[in-house]
């Protein structure tokens, strides 16, 4: 089902009320607002100030990483998915599995995990 959220709007209207009942008279150019559209162009202006994947590199790699001396069983756990939560939530190997354990390997929920 597809809603249409479209308003009228009236930039500077002229408003009366008509003095034996509550029915006001309004005057003025009416013009149509999308609010649909609206959001469209808003989420994509946000995509827009994403930064590039290279600044997000270059951010990662300024930020100190913490070091851990524990070693953790990865067993269970993909490389590269252990590889992509260290990056996103910029943490150090073993928390990084860890999250992915306490995750049941749901690469989402550890990376939230770590950065919430």
């Amino acid at each position: 089902m597809v809603f249409l959220q479209i308003l009228f709007v009236i930039q500077n209207p002229d408003v009366f009320k008509s003095p034996n009942s509550d029915t006001y008279i309004i005057f003025g150019e009416a013009k149509i607002e999308d609010l649909s559209a609206q959001a469209q162009s808003a989420a994509a202006e946000q995509f827009a100030r994403r930064p590039e994947p290279e600044q997000i590199d270059n951010k990662a790699s300024a930020a100190p990483v913490e070091e851990d001396d524990e070693e953790v069983d990865d067993t269970g756990v993909e490389p590269k998915d252990i590889e992509l939560v260290m990056t996103q939530a910029n943490v150090s190997r073993s928390k990084a599995v860890k999250a992915l354990k306490n995750a049941d390997g749901d690469i989402v929920s550890a990376i939230m995990e770590l950065t919430m």
